[in-house]
């Protein structure tokens, strides 16, 4: 997997880009902003995608698994307070 990664840097650039928006839209979005100011934090994510893609190619660090492994424990934490939130009712 990570030859192909490796091989394919455009698909791991947009892989990483949106695991990182996901995790800044339910961990760091606490309201809506304007458009402006939401175009300029994904721009600031998307260079932030750049560098950890950087890391992930050249230095050849586990970034798109560290990333997954941060969206798996979301949605387990996610699941338990569904289950938590159905079991007081």
């Amino acid at each position: 997997m990570t030859e192909w990664l490796n091989v394919h840097y455009v698909v791991t650039y947009f892989i990483i880009y949106v695991f990182m928006a996901y995790v800044y839209t339910k961990v760091f979005k606490v309201r809506k902003l304007p458009i402006l100011k939401e175009l300029i934090i994904y721009l600031v994510i998307g260079v932030g995608a750049m560098i950890l893609a950087s890391f992930q190619l050249l230095l050849e660090l586990p970034i798109v698994y560290s990333l997954t492994v941060a969206i798996l424990l979301m949605f387990m934490v996610r699941i338990r307070y569904f289950f938590e939130k159905r079991q007081k009712r």
